[in-house]
């Protein structure tokens, strides 16, 4: 089993893939080195002398530099390392694709063999020819007042369908109440954040019905929103004004969502293209290895979607400051580069606004696990999304229109990134994790651990193990083995916070509250 692993040609370090000890003699490059200190697995240790002020190079870009001189073989983490991130910076478009890259589908090649693999699912078909990945019932408020009234409609209507505990009844995979304490008191661009979110989860394919319960006097008026709606199927999403019913709400809510339920009842799963496929990309809880293990391999994954036509978005916009000019110079052209410029400075102008530095550290959990600094991390998180040349860029509350790879306009917290990513309209968020999180958003949320130790002690809450690519596993076939299990959840197979009845929305908030 290999202990540890030189990433890229260029480093100047090596991390851990096991727990290293101090004295400890190891062969890099052709050359022996003697540890100086006890190196965790995850982190870091100097492959040869740098001096204060120097760069140090991880997968072959810098993560920061050094506050003061250090020797081969010691550790170097967030103590030791000093980030280069500072504030707004101008960019310059070098394209790495050419338009011949672009016409024949170079742009999107897979590392990995791809014979055999799955390239079709069994969705819901939906009346304006979405597809897809569940058939759920949800109950969603338009407003944080209307949360007890929601919560109680879903368990009488849970009673009187058979679907106490979980348990679904025929055609449905689950009835939800999205609770959430936003919908009013809330000014311009936060106000308009909840309202897409809120119209983005109820056009969401995943929903095979659902029931919209307003109170009345909500800044989030109930008709306004159902302009937001569009053209919308009315005979599958229905709107519940709680001030205009006279007498019980909860009776009148459970009577329209029990109608609802016999219609969506009906649905039935049929074979669907992988090319309709829309997978989120998210990681949180890091560690020094998810950029060595889970990251890449949803990189390889998300290419194979890429490459039969289908779609995956990454987001956590802070979690590409160092790491984004790798994205930008993927875009397919000047336009989606313009739009990525804009994507990274408007998030680094809100950091600065609010007196926050660009390059600030990551969670005292990345920081244990072994990741250093915001480059650090970017790097590793910039994986998720392969090699495939960028086709869209969206803002935040924005719903999917171009196939390929998407870039995401949200922060790096986890149910908001996650909620956001659903939010798009992708089916299912695939989340890398080297700490682990029982969590989930209204989408299927697959957890890939990062190490193995993880997946062995949480079973409860991994769904699978990208670990074993560090003792000895090859990626080829974890890939096949991965691909299969996400088509397999994309048929319907439960994740654990499905299983769990984890599901949660958070919105993102920036403003005044009145």
């Amino acid at each position: 089993m290999t202990t540890f692993i030189k990433i890229n040609k260029a480093d100047n370090v090596c991390v851990a893939l096991t727990e290293l000890s101090k004295g400890q003699d190891i062969e890099i490059d052709g050359k022996s080195i003697t540890l100086k200190d006890n190196i965790p697995y995850g982190h870091k240790f100097l492959i040869k002398d740098i001096e204060k002020g120097q760069d140090v190079i991880k997968y072959g870009y810098p993560i920061g530099h050094l506050r003061e001189d250090h020797q081969q073989g010691e550790l170097v983490d967030d103590r030791h390392i000093q980030t280069n991130l500072a504030g707004l910076l101008e960019y310059t478009y070098n394209p790495v694709f050419n338009e011949d890259d672009l016409k024949e589908g170079n742009d999107c090649h897979v590392d990995c063999p791809t014979e055999g693999l799955p390239t079709t699912f069994m969705g819901y078909k939906r009346k304006n020819g979405d597809v897809g990945v569940r058939n759920e019932l949800w109950v969603i408020p338009t407003v944080g007042c209307v949360n007890g009234v929601v919560n109680q409609i879903v368990q009488e209507l849970k009673a009187q369908t058979g679907f106490e505990n979980n348990t679904p009844g025929a055609g449905i995979d689950r009835i939800v109440a999205f609770n959430h304490n936003y919908g009013c008191s809330q000014l311009s661009e936060d106000h308009e954040n909840t309202r897409k979110i809120l119209r983005d989860m109820v056009l969401h394919p995943n929903a095979g019905a659902v029931l919209v319960v307003g109170l009345g006097c909500e800044n989030n008026q109930p008709d306004k929103f159902e302009q937001l709606l569009g053209d919308y199927d009315k005979q599958r999403i229905r709107i519940l004004v709680t001030q205009k019913v006279d007498g019980d709400e909860v009776e009148e809510g459970v009577k329209i969502a029990k109608e609802l339920y016999d219609i969506a009842c009906q649905d039935k799963r049929t074979e669907t293209p992988v090319s309709e496929l829309r997978i989120g990309l998210k990681c949180g809880g890091s560690d020094g290895l998810s950029g060595i293990t889970g990251n890449p391999l949803l990189g390889v994954l998300s290419d194979y979607i890429v490459s039969k036509g289908g779609t995956s978005v990454l987001t956590e916009v802070p979690e590409m400051f160092g790491a984004e000019t790798i994205l930008m110079n993927r875009c397919a052209d000047k336009q989606l580069f313009d739009k990525t410029v804009k994507l990274i400075n408007d998030f680094k102008s809100y950091f600065l606004s609010h007196g926050e530095p660009v390059g600030e550290n990551p969670s005292p959990g990345n920081k244990a696990g072994g990741i250093s600094t915001l480059e650090d991390k970017a790097l590793g998180c910039t994986q998720k999304c392969g090699k495939s040349a960028v086709r869209g860029v969206l803002d935040y509350g924005e719903r999917i229109e171009q196939k390929g790879l998407n870039l995401l306009s949200a922060p790096g917290n986890d149910l908001v990134a996650s909620t956001a990513l659903a939010a798009s309209g992708c089916h299912i968020v695939l989340f890398t994790t080297g700490r682990g999180t029982p969590f989930g958003t209204f989408v299927p949320t697959m957890k890939i651990s990062t190490n193995s130790n993880l997946a062995n002690r949480k079973k409860n809450w991994i769904d699978f193990n990208a670990g074993v690519l560090a003792e000895g596993a090859t990626m080829d076939d974890t890939f096949r083995e991965f691909t299969k299990k996400v088509i397999a959840v994309a048929n319907g197979e439960t994740t654990w916070n499905e299983k769990k009845d984890y599901q949660e929305i958070s919105i993102f908030k920036n403003g005044v509250t009145l």
